[in-house]
């Protein structure tokens, strides 16, 4: 008998509640969340979570938790999350409730606009719009960084409230147009002046463009301090926008020595170890303003099909591995193409000389023969390493014309071009079939006259000689990507991913507007665009529709991974064609040369082992050139434009913000702003989901797409700024249709 009768009772009671939570507890632990359930979850989260929001939302056990550690590591890898606190995070295409921002310029009515320094999320980071300083406190001025409260306000748009200024450096340098003591930078995101002492002017004169760097200030407000360190020309004297987009882009525009030399020192290849292709009668086809040849092109008949040769220069027989002209390509990435002038990624020697295939002229190749049936599927084809002669140098032009008069250039024989547009035709049938992505976004083309002045914005041609030769050449890269893999060499492919839920929903939201509709994200293929851009051909929203579609889309990378090339509609894909311009390109040229055995200077192993790091760099050197070409253009549209200020013009609105629209000319494609400070007095409300701006006493409706007269009120060169005046809104042209209620985002004028 025990001596304390309650001792067996306290015994019992832990016991007992133990076999409680047992039978409460079920006999398995609940399944870890997938990958897509956990991502889905915390983009319906809408902002940071810890690892006890995930388990206690997905049900999870205390002896679960160390898996879901390694999960949400695993995500993070991935790209699926970001951090946000110590041990929080948050959907990539979200920012968390405090973020460190750095400023970038300010909107159209001074108010500071900044943006995310740690981003991970697909496609452009969100625009934070920062509320003013409190009262004593200076303004943010652009490269200050600060620790900000975000809060959404929209798609890819932020509200930031200063929490704690942390500093950030002033740019490393400035590039402007030096005026009466001051650098005015011809970035347009720059709001600042920068002030120059005499003794730091270097000898610059008024309207020179400049290089200068900042100098150590304590003001707050007011210009800043610089020294003037290089003088780069007079601003609008001919070729100055190139060179303003060149050293704004930070683009290498001068050889070294030893890559001059070496280029110089090359020399013609002979037939040994070759296949003899000179009698073969290839024949380049290019732009009428092209500065190099670097592909030639032959197609005859082969039974019911089709036996298409494509000869491109064979670059690698002068660009060796880790050669100073190596080197010097790697880090340019691409060439880059102004409308005065190109920056090429080899020296002169090499681009303009021994790897173009100037007519008449013995070349060294590499070349791909294929074999087509009648519908223009490939069955066979085979890589050489050959020398040709070109037989002419014709452009797009000139091969359209003689297709269109059934005749031929005098170096050819009879029926030569009829030939070649057959093969076209069988290969255009299989991309029909096969369903791609063709966006019709004409490029405009600037004309300049002898002393570098715009005489006229036009928009490229688009033949069906431009057509073939893209054809042509498609089918070569594919047939490099499936050889490398066939020879299991590394290959560096051009992969374009499918677009991001993200931007589909918002895509799909812009198509609602025409009632036009998209499948589900797994079920959608590249034909489904097609589909959405035959809607609206020949429509007023063509155009527009056009620009939406692309905007959408994923931005084409390289990469040693194989991703698919989704707007071709192909599974395999990599670029052979253009190793004068791009050195993915020339790594594939060398990797085929390795595999095939065609010499001693194919790819080397270490530079294998770096297309990883390769991959990003050309990458965004290529983003870099595009950026830098779009640049120009804007500019010398600016320059342009610059006569006809206070002319009115035919427009559509191209895009609607909280600060104003944006409008797009139909004449010649120039795009400007249209301040909300110009629009008649109201107060206006933004409505997201309809993109339409509304005034609330005029009743005025500006929608996105809408056709308006827009009068030019401002063009500036130096930045490729335009300002628009809409004409709408004066009195007699008021509509009376109610304006719909939007979301209020702007603010009394």
């Amino acid at each position: 008998m025990d001596a304390d009768p309650g001792r067996r009772h306290r015994a019992a009671a832990p016991q007992a509640s133990a076999r409680r939570r047992a039978a409460a507890r079920p006999d398995e632990p609940p399944p870890l969340p997938s990958k897509v359930a956990l991502k889905q979850f915390l983009a319906e989260a809408g902002g940071r979570v810890t690892k006890s929001t995930i388990a206690r939302a997905f049900g999870l056990t205390a002896d679960q938790r160390q898996a879901l550690r390694v999960l949400m590591r695993e995500i993070a890898a991935e790209g699926g999350s970001a951090p946000a606190g110590k041990r929080g995070i948050i959907h990539p295409t979200r920012l968390p409730e405090i973020a460190p921002v750095e400023v970038t310029g300010t909107d159209p009515d001074g108010d500071p606009i900044a943006r995310p320094l740690q981003w991970q999320g697909e496609g452009r980071p969100p625009v934070i719009y920062m509320r003013p300083e409190p009262k004593g406190q200076p303004a943010l001025t652009a490269g200050e960084r600060v620790l900000a409260r975000l809060k959404a306000i929209g798609p890819g748009k932020y509200e930031g409230r200063t929490f704690k200024r942390i500093g950030g450096a002033a740019p490393a340098r400035i590039l402007g147009v030096y005026e009466e003591g001051r650098i005015i930078p011809t970035d347009r995101r720059q709001k600042g002046i920068w002030q120059v002492a005499p003794a730091d002017a270097n000898g610059a004169k008024a309207g020179e463009i400049v290089l200068a760097e900042p100098l150590p200030s304590t003001r707050h407000f007011g210009p800043k301090p610089a020294r003037i360190t290089e003088i780069l020309g007079m601003m609008g004297e001919p070729r100055s926008v190139s060179l303003v987009c060149i050293h704004a882009h930070g683009i290498p525009d001068v050889f070294p020595a030893e890559a001059v030399q070496q280029a110089e020192k090359a020399r013609g290849v002979t037939v040994r170890g070759r296949t003899d292709l000179r009698d073969t009668p290839l024949v380049t086809i290019d732009g009428e303003d092209a500065r190099d040849f670097d592909d030639a092109v032959f197609a005859e008949p082969d039974g019911s099909g089709w036996r298409v040769l494509v000869a491109i220069a064979d670059v690698a027989h002068y660009v060796t591995s880790g050669d100073h002209l190596d080197r010097e390509a790697w880090a340019r990435g691409n060439s880059v193409y102004f409308p005065d002038r190109v920056v090429p990624m080899l020296p002169e020697a090499l681009s303009n000389g021994w790897c173009s295939l100037r007519p008449e002229e013995d070349r060294g190749c590499l070349f791909v023969e294929m074999r087509f049936d009648e519908h223009g599927r490939k069955h066979a084809h085979e890589f050489g390493r050959g020398i040709m002669r070109s037989a002419a140098r014709l452009t797009y032009e000139q091969v359209q014309e003689h297709h269109d008069s059934g005749t031929d250039p005098a170096a050819l024989n009879p029926g030569h071009v009829g030939r070649l547009y057959g093969a076209f035709r069988a290969l255009l049938a299989a991309r029909e079939k096969r369903g791609t992505l063709d966006l019709d976004m004409p490029e405009r083309r600037v004309m300049l006259n002898d002393k570098g002045q715009v005489t006229a914005i036009v928009p490229r041609s688009r033949l069906d000689a431009h057509r073939l030769i893209e054809e042509f050449m498609v089918a070569a890269n594919v047939c490099a990507a499936e050889e490398l893999e066939r020879l299991n060499q590394p290959c560096m492919y051009r992969v374009h991913d499918r677009p991001s839920d993200q931007k589909l929903e918002g895509l799909r939201q812009f198509l609602a507007t025409f009632d036009i509709t998209l499948p589900q994200g797994d079920r959608l293929h590249p034909r489904d665009f097609a589909r959405v851009l035959e809607k609206v051909k020949g429509t007023p929203h063509d155009r527009l529709v056009n620009e939406a579609v692309l905007r959408g889309q994923s931005q084409a990378a390289y990469a040693p991974d194989n991703l698919g090339h989704f707007g071709l509609a192909l599974t395999r894909y990599a670029h052979f064609t253009s190793p004068i311009r791009r050195y993915a390109d020339l790594l594939v040229h060398r990797a085929l040369i390795r595999g095939l055995k065609l010499g001693k200077d194919g790819l080397h192993e270490e530079e294998a082992a770096r297309f990883p790091d390769t991959a990003e760099h050309i990458t965004s050197t290529e983003r870099r050139a595009a950026a830098a070409e779009r640049d120009a253009v804007d500019r010398y549209l600016a320059a342009f434009m610059a006569q006809r200020v206070g002319e009115s013009f035919e427009a559509r609105i191209s895009g609607v913000t909280r600060f104003g629209l944006f409008v797009t000319l139909e004449e010649n494609g120039a795009s400007g702003i249209v301040p909300l400070g110009s629009l008649p007095d109201d107060r206006w409300d933004l409505d997201e989901a309809t993109q339409s701006l509304a005034g609330r006493r005029t009743r005025l409706i500006f929608r996105l797409g809408d056709a308006v007269e827009a009068r030019l009120a401002e063009a500036t060169p130096r930045t490729g700024g335009m300002v628009f005046h809409l004409m709408q809104g004066l009195p007699s042209r008021r509509p009376s249709r109610p304006a719909p209620k939007g979301h209020q985002h702007g603010r009394r004028r």
